[in-house]
């Protein structure tokens, strides 16, 4: 596996990737930030998904576009991280226009790794906001994620 990367590597224009670690607890979220907004898509599979308006993602929906997405630690409490990403879109008046009103769509999905460090530790809106305060056009700056870098880290116990 290549660890190396490009430090004069960028992402496409208008799309950056913010991370926020909880590193006592082993937990974090990802955000993928799209002001501008991109056309998004999603298979959602599994006995037990935890997702947040992945069916806005859908064909025929009134949200043909996503401002962000993100990947949350927390099982299912880490979907509260949404609400840090809602707002630091709201604070600057970006989404889909309904009259005067700008909503962003944000679409996510949860991790489970409660059985991974702390079970307490769950990324809330503080976490979603960080992550999006901290999000860079670096690939390399944004690829250093945790536990994805640590492989004695697993996800679900054997």
């Amino acid at each position: 596996m290549n660890t190396q990367h490009d430090a004069s590597a960028r992402l496409p224009a208008g799309v950056s990737v913010g991370h926020w670690t909880d590193t006592q607890g082993q937990t974090g979220c990802t955000v993928v930030l799209v002001p501008g907004g991109a056309v998004a898509g999603v298979d959602v599979r599994g006995g037990a998904p935890g997702t947040i308006n992945t069916d806005g993602l859908r064909p025929g929906t009134v949200t043909e576009r996503a401002h962000a997405i993100l990947l949350t630690g927390g099982s299912t409490f880490g979907l509260a991280a949404a609400s840090g990403v809602l707002r630091y879109f709201e604070e600057r008046g970006i989404g889909l226009m309904f009259g005067t009103v700008a909503v962003p769509i944000v679409a996510g999905a949860v991790l489970f790794d409660l059985l991974v460090g702390d079970p307490m530790a769950r990324p809330g809106p503080e976490a979603g906001y960080a992550a999006c305060a901290a999000a860079t056009t670096s690939p390399a700056a944004a690829a250093s994620v945790w536990p994805a870098r640590r492989p004695e880290a697993r996800w679900w116990p054997r």
